[in-house]
């Protein structure tokens, strides 16, 4: 089969790319790299700056390449904004890939209108990076996020791709809720690809000093929410000065980020999320614990009733308080969290598995 995969999250197509041409199939990714992040592609569509002058450059590198963007059996977008361009400018570039493609699939990987949807206008959520029970986060990314891809033009764009397209696909159990009630016949949930020979695995012993690691995204701190973990983290840090230390890093590319992690014992990581995201399975799949997103939910959707991982903390202080300071006194536990924290990882995100999920819902649509 021949596949294009468009555009990047975290290193989501890249690593579904090489599943698949592990199974013999011919895939091209397309992308900018996740921008600073600098994820592995075959074709560069970068953008460096939001200026005026990088965006006519970036479209005439569009237009350059999409005669080479014909002739696939199969074509997914990362998302909505699967270009670095405004969302509804790429839905002439949407309405090319149906036209000269078999199949065109859409991933909820990200925010987009029908997650925010379901944030704002459902209870499916205890929480959410939009809303914490009945109260809403008014923060400035969430005003912008909110203008363009709940009311304006990155809605408009969602809706005509999500009603047209061939199937959708789902990393997280919250995007999965998001879009299922809408699109129950033809949205998935698929998990996240890790290559794990990419991956050195080690479980950890009980530390003397426990090392967290906290890997910070200036410009998406309040999303993430590190705004909130990481003070928390450093109370317990000089609370407990001689049983653990902070590892802090901040927009660092992948490849470091990577290094920079291997001596970690505990990553913080997605204080909003119900399911871990790459960056944390990145992390279980070397054997360091993550602190995040790891509700019921998260388990239910994969079927798993005997690895719990994960240590989930909710978007309260306190909480987030007690979980650090539990593990920071009971570092007995490390060893077993880490080992249960690699086995999950091969069992629900081997790439080559996650590649089989995805041939099959594309073969089915």
């Amino acid at each position: 089969m021949k596949i294009l995969l468009l555009g990047e999250f975290s290193g989501l197509h890249w690593n579904l790319a090489e599943g698949l041409r592990a199974l013999g199939h011919h895939v091209c990714v397309a992308s900018d790299g996740c921008g600073w992040r600098n994820y592995p592609r075959n074709i560069a569509l970068d953008r460096p700056t939001d200026s005026l002058r990088d965006g006519i450059s970036c479209l005439l590198r569009i237009l350059r390449h999409l005669p080479s963007f014909r002739g696939y059996d199969v074509v997914q977008i990362i998302s909505p904004y699967f270009l670095r361009l405004r969302s509804e400018r790429t839905l002439p570039v949407y309405r090319y890939l149906q036209r000269y493609n078999g199949k065109v699939f859409l991933g909820a990987f990200g925010t987009d209108y029908y997650y925010i949807r379901a944030c704002m206008e459902t209870d499916v959520f205890h929480y959410s990076d939009f809303k914490i029970g009945d109260r809403y986060r008014d923060t400035p990314f969430n005003e912008i996020t909110l203008q363009d891809w709940y009311y304006g033009g990155a809605a408009r764009a969602t809706r005509a791709i999500a009603e047209t397209c061939n199937g959708i696909i789902a990393c997280l159990w919250e995007y999965y809720a998001s879009y299922q009630p809408y699109f129950p016949e033809k949205t998935a949930f698929i998990p996240l690809a890790i290559d794990l020979r990419e991956i050195t695995s080690r479980v950890r012993s009980v530390p003397e000093v426990l090392n967290f690691f906290i890997g910070v995204q200036t410009a998406r701190s309040n999303l993430k929410g590190t705004d909130v973990m990481l003070p928390v983290l450093q109370e317990v840090q000089r609370k407990y000065p001689d049983l653990c230390r902070i590892t802090e890093v901040h927009d660092v590319p992948y490849a470091r980020y990577q290094q920079l992690m291997d001596d970690a014992d505990v990553q913080l990581d997605q204080l909003y999320s119900y399911t871990p995201s790459m960056n944390s399975l990145l992390a279980m799949a070397k054997g360091v614990i993550v602190v995040g997103g790891g509700e019921p939910e998260n388990y239910e959707i994969i079927n798993e009733t005997q690895l719990r991982p994960i240590i989930n903390v909710l978007p309260d202080e306190q909480d987030i308080y007690r979980k650090l300071e539990d593990i920071v006194l009971h570092k007995e536990r490390i060893p077993e969290l880490s080992a249960q924290s690699i086995e999950y990882v091969i069992k629900h995100h081997d790439h080559v598995k996650v590649a089989h999920q995805y041939l099959d819902f594309w073969e089915k649509h």
